[in-house]
C-alpha cells in the first residue's frame, strides 16, 4: 500500500485496510524531507542542521517572533584557545585515512588491489572513502544505511586467505555491530575498519553520536584472532599508520574524529611525527619527558594533554606525556616505565565506564605497580555545541591540568 506520508486521513486508511487483510502486508509513505521548509525540503541536507537562515525564514513565516529573536540575539561562541606545543598547520585525519589508502592501492598492481574490497554505509564524504572511491570506483561497494550488513560483507570478503574487507561508518554505530565483529574473528576474516567521528569533539549532535565505546571492538578472548586497535593523534601519524597497517591480517580498528587536529610537535619545535617516522603497532611513546609523573592519552585528546603539560613545566610542575596510539595491547617496557613514576593520569575522549582507563589500572596492579591513579574521561550528557565538549567533560588543558596538580600534591 502506497501513498503520502503528509496526509494523515490516508496514512490511517492504510493503516486499516492493513490491519484487516489477510497474510504480509507493506505500507510505504513516501514523504520528502524537511517538509514546508522552503529551501530544504526534499534535500537531504535536511538530516543535518538547518541552517539559521533558513529557520529564521520559516519561524518568520509561521509568525513566530519570539523564537527568531531568540535566534536572532545568540552570539555564536568561538574558541580562542591557543594550544602549546601544536603548530599552526591542522588535518583532517578522517580524510587523510583515505588518501592514505588510495596511496597504498597505487603502489599495487590490479591483480593485487583485487585482493581488497571496500564497502560504504553511505557516509563515504565524512569517512574518507570518497577518495578511495573515486580513484578505485572498481573495488567499491556502496552499500546503503545498513552498517551491520556491509560490515559482515567486508567479513565474508575477508574470510579468504590473502584477502581483505575494509568497512567504513560513524563510530557511533560500532555498538550495532558488535556480533557481527565477533562472528568475524570467529571466522578469521580480515577486516580493516576505519570508525570516524571517535570521542566527542566538534559532536553537534550530541550523546547519542559520541563515538565513546569504542573499546567495545575488543570483545574477543585472549586466544582469539588478532584484534587491534588504533587511534592516531594527527594526520602525519593517520599517514603511518594506515601505510604500516593496510597489509597486515587480523581484525584491525582505526579511529578519527569528526574535527581537525592540530600537528603535533616535538620539544624542538619539529614535527613529533613528520620526516622519518614510522609507526609501530602495539608500541607506546613519549611525547614528553617527566620526573613528577605521567599523562597518557591518545587521539585529539592528546594535543590537549601536550598543552597542558607544557604549562604545567613552566609553572614547575614537570610532568611527562606518553601517546597510546594501540588502545589495547600493553607496550610492557612503557607500562613500567609509567607504573614506576609518582603518579599516572588516563585521559581520553571515551567512555569512563569502558575507556582505556577502565583497563589500564588493572594492567598496572597486575604487575604490582602502584603509583597514585586518575582517570578522566567522558562521563555525563552532551552540552551542546562542538569543541565546548571537551570542557564541559573537564578533559580540557584546565581540567587535566587542575588533576595532576590534585595528584602531583
Amino acid at each position: 500500500l502506497e501513498g503520502d506520508g503528509e496526509d494523515l486521513d490516508g496514512l490511517y486508511q492504510r493503516i486499516c485496510q492493513a490491519a484487516t487483510t489477510e497474510g504480509p502486508i507493506a505500507i510505504i509513505n513516501k514523504r520528502k524531507m524537511s517538509v514546508g521548509i522552503e529551501g530544504l525540503e526534499g534535500s537531504t541536507h535536511g538530516h543535518d542542521v538547518i541552517p539559521l537562515k533558513l529557520a529564521i525564514e520559516y519561524l518568520d513565516a509561521k509568525g513566530r517572533t519570539e523564537a527568531v529573536n531568540y535566534l536572532k540575539d545568540i552570539e555564536k561562541p568561538k574558541q580562542s584557545y591557543t594550544f602549546m606545543g601544536v603548530s599552526d598547520k591542522v588535518g583532517s585525519n578522517r580524510n587523510v585515512f583515505g588518501e592514505s589508502v588510495v596511496s597504498v592501492l597505487k603502489g599495487m598492481s590490479e591483480e593485487e588491489r583485487k585482493n581488497h574490497l571496500f564497502v560504504d554505509s553511505d557516509l563515504e564524504g565524512s569517512c574518507g572513502f570518497k577518495q578511495i572511491h573515486d580513484a578505485f570506483p572498481e573495488r567499491f561497494i556502496s552499500g546503503g544505511i545498513m552498517e551491520r550488513g556491509n560490515f559482515s560483507a567486508a567479513a565474508g570478503f575477508g574470510m579468504e586467505a590473502g584477502k581483505q574487507g575494509i568497512f567504513a561508518t560513524f563510530s557511533a554505530f560500532l555498538e550495532m555491530c558488535i556480533s557481527e565483529i565477533t562472528m568475524a574473528r570467529l571466522n578469521n576474516s580480515n577486516v580493516l575498519c576505519h570508525f570516524s567521528h571517535a570521542g566527542i569533539d566538534d559532536m553537534a549532535d550530541n550523546t547519542c553520536h559520541f563515538g565513546i565505546n569504542n573499546m567495545f571492538a575488543d570483545n574477543g578472548l585472549d586466544d582469539g584472532y588478532e584484534t587491534r586497535l588504533y587511534f592516531p593523534a594527527d594526520a602525519n601519524q593517520m599517514k603511518a599508520c594506515v601505510e604500516a597497517v593496510f597489509t597486515q591480517t587480523g581484525m584491525r580498528f582505526i579511529f578519527s574524529t569528526r574535527s581537525k587536529v592540530p600537528i603535533l610537535l616535538d620539544s624542538n619545535g619539529n614535527e613529533f611525527f613528520g620526516e622519518g617516522y614510522k609507526f609501530t603497532p602495539g608500541k607506546d611513546e613519549v611525547i614528553r619527558e617527566g620526573t613528577a609523573g605521567y599523562i597518557v592519552s591518545f587521539g585529539d585528546a592528546l594535543y590537549r594533554s601536550l598543552d597542558a603539560v607544557e604549562r604545567l613545566k613552566q609553572q614547575g610542575i614537570d610532568v611527562g606525556l606518553i601517546n597510546k596510539p594501540t588502545l589495547n595491547v600493553i607496550d610492557e617496557d612503557m607500562l613500567q616505565k609509567v607504573g614506576s613514576a609518582p603518579f599516572v593520569l588516563v585521559v581520553e575522549a571515551f567512555n569512563r565506564r569502558t575507556g582505556l582507563g577502565s583497563r589500564f589500572g588493572s594492567w598496572l596492579l597486575e604487575r604490582g605497580l602502584t603509583p597514585k591513579f586518575g582517570y578522566l574521561a567522558t562521563h555525563q550528557e552532551g552540552c551542546g555545541g562542538l569543541w565546548e565538549q571537551f570542557p564541559h567533560q573537564g578533559i580540557d588543558p584546565e581540567g587535566i591540568m587542575s588533576k595532576v596538580k590534585e595528584l602531583a600534591s
